[in-house]
């Protein structure tokens, strides 16, 4: 099992806040049980705990599913101990859905910050957090109320290494494993296969284009024959070009 590349960017952003800040960092994962590793990874870099949230209902489950259990799981970790951020990446490598994140935001009721490029200041006290925020043709910088859950975008940082001591830590730190009803989850209809409405019905390549570029070249090579050589092409292709043309100039 690998980590999620954007994943790695949020796990990097939360032991940031935690280096200057404190706090504690647990990590959490929906899947089999071979999940582990990358958890264990995680906790090499320097999450203080890590839970796995696996049971064969969750099988099947697409972004709704997914995100109520994992909200679900969230909730009961805020039983335990407040819970000020949630951080994800953007979205997964395979899905590319981008749904997970405000899912669980909505379904929490938690301020939700998407696409975000740049963690600013937070104020501990007050309870306020300021980033910057990718948005089309430009960057916005928000503020919200904590807590809230941030979704980050790739290169907002750089990971750090694990050292060998890291991962024989890691290694060796204890796990916990929910399956559903640890984490909380009593309607099954809203996990796994029975809780996903959406069903991918045929998954297929693209057809290849027919269409091939033509090079034009001219014996010549000067600019001008290349432009009639060019325009008598388009005209022959398209022969209402050049009726068009001359009804304009007329």
């Amino acid at each position: 099992a690998i980590v999620n590349p954007y994943d790695l960017y949020a796990l990097e952003e939360a032991l940031r806040l935690k280096d200057r800040y404190g706090g504690r960092i647990t990590v959490l994962c929906m899947g089999p049980p071979q999940a582990e590793a990358a958890l264990r990874k995680a906790l090499s870099f320097g999450a203080d705990d890590a839970i796995l949230l696996t049971d064969r209902a969750f099988a099947g489950a697409d972004t709704l599913a997914t995100s109520y259990a994992l909200a679900a799981a969230i909730a009961r970790i805020r039983e335990d101990m407040p819970v000020d951020l949630v951080f994800a990446g953007k979205q997964t490598i395979d899905g590319d859905t981008a749904q997970v994140g405000p899912g669980i935001a909505t379904r929490l009721g938690l301020q939700l910050l998407t696409y975000v490029s740049a963690v600013g200041e937070v104020d501990p006290e007050n309870r306020r957090i300021i980033v910057q925020r990718r948005a089309e043709g430009g960057v916005q910088v928000l503020e919200t109320a904590l807590p809230c859950l941030i979704t980050v975008l790739e290169g907002l940082n750089e990971m750090r290494f694990a050292t060998m001591a890291d991962m024989f830590r890691a290694a060796r730190h204890p796990l916990t494993v929910w399956d559903r009803e640890a984490a909380g989850i009593e309607d099954i209809t809203k996990i796994g296969l029975k809780g996903s409405p959406t069903v991918v019905s045929k998954v297929f390549a693209p057809r290849p284009r027919t269409t091939r570029a033509e090079l034009i070249e001219a014996q010549s090579g000067q600019p001008n024959d290349l432009a009639d050589t060019l325009l008598a092409k388009l005209f022959t292709k398209h022969p209402q070009l050049g009726r068009q043309i001359v009804r304009r100039s007329s």
